[in-house]
């Protein structure tokens, strides 16, 4: 980074990401931002900046995983003390985007939250949103200030290649139909068949998987998704998959939620391998899980797209294969 930058780049970070934004800084040659969060007894959170920041352009970086609520504050609040210490832009980096999955009406009388939370963001006075993976494309629409959505793909689908000599025949398998797109792309991109498992649920939180379309025999099933939260879907179709005669079993997703019974359920299942990334830490919880978990950073691919950002360059760029631009 140039002395320019060193001066006017300013990188902050909530408690949610404190090793993601480490591993971005370090990328980016830049120190970390100085400013801490404490709590009061009661519960309310202060957020206390210990530099100068106006005129710079700055990122608070901040996943909105369990506890959401508390982790959303943090992010509104880190937002709005650098508005009022007169930071030119603040750009709200969030990997992980709790409330996503509450996108659009499904049924009447319930809100569309992630709407709420867009509104919220802007109104605490983000001048732009840096996201990943969001659970619904719509969602960028939601907001009133410009968006720049990332994809881990390129970070997962390197992994792949890595070990691509050791997988023999592969067939990428949508644990549901509505995620055929997305896997569709992976098999494109990893040069595997499809297949598509056709997922009935019996309530909201018991899945039954009762078809599947496609052969897997002898071969190495590959699961893509943006999240796994309780791991019911993925694992159900794990089982269905090596009932079917496949050699292997492998998930993979960018948002490792993993609540309620994921962990027992995954230790459980098939699935030998689980490819995670970092926009959820995986810490101490995934224990139960280690010898089955493999993640992956996507800080090299935030600190990109917040070079860019930052020097008014193509971010969509970082997404094309034959693209070799990276930060000078």
């Amino acid at each position: 980074m140039s002395r320019s930058d060193r001066e006017y780049l300013k990188i902050f970070c909530g408690r949610a990401s404190r090793d993601l934004c480490e591993h971005i800084c370090r990328y980016l040659d830049l120190p970390q931002g100085q400013g801490h969060t404490d709590m009061f007894p009661d519960g309310e959170l202060i957020v206390k900046l210990e530099e100068d920041v106006r005129g710079r352009d700055c990122y608070v970086i901040q996943s909105t995983y369990h506890p959401v609520n508390a982790h959303l504050m943090e992010l509104l609040i880190y937002i709005d003390c650098l508005k009022r210490a007169s930071a030119r832009r603040v750009t709200a980096v969030i990997p992980y985007f709790g409330y996503a999955r509450q996108d659009r009406k499904d049924e009447g009388r319930v809100p569309i939250t992630a709407k709420l939370v867009a509104n919220l963001i802007a109104t605490a006075g983000a001048d732009r949103v840096l996201a990943m993976d969001l659970h619904a494309e719509q969602i960028q629409g939601f907001f009133d200030l410009p968006v720049d959505h990332l994809h881990a793909a390129p970070v997962i689908v390197k992994y792949f290649e890595s070990i691509r000599d050791q997988l023999g025949d592969i067939v990428v398998v949508s644990p549901d139909v509505g995620n055929v797109k997305l896997a569709n792309k992976y098999a494109n991109w990893l040069g595997g068949e499809l297949a598509i498992v056709d997922k009935r649920r019996k309530s909201g939180t018991e899945v039954v998987s009762a078809n599947l379309i496609g052969d897997v025999k002898d071969k190495t099933a590959l699961m893509f998704d943006d999240m796994i939260t309780t791991a019911g879907t993925v694992v159900e179709a794990s089982k269905m998959i090596m009932s079917r005669g496949a050699r292997n079993v492998i998930a993979a997703c960018t948002h490792p939620v993993l609540v309620g019974l994921a962990m027992e359920r995954l230790a459980d299942s098939p699935i030998s391998k689980l490819i995670i990334t970092d926009t959820i830490p995986s810490g101490a919880r995934c224990k139960p899980i280690e010898s089955k978990l493999v993640e992956l950073s996507v800080a090299e691919l935030l600190g990109e797209a917040i070079h860019r950002i930052h020097h008014n360059q193509s971010v969509s760029s970082l997404f094309r294969k034959s693209d070799g631009n990276k930060k000078e």
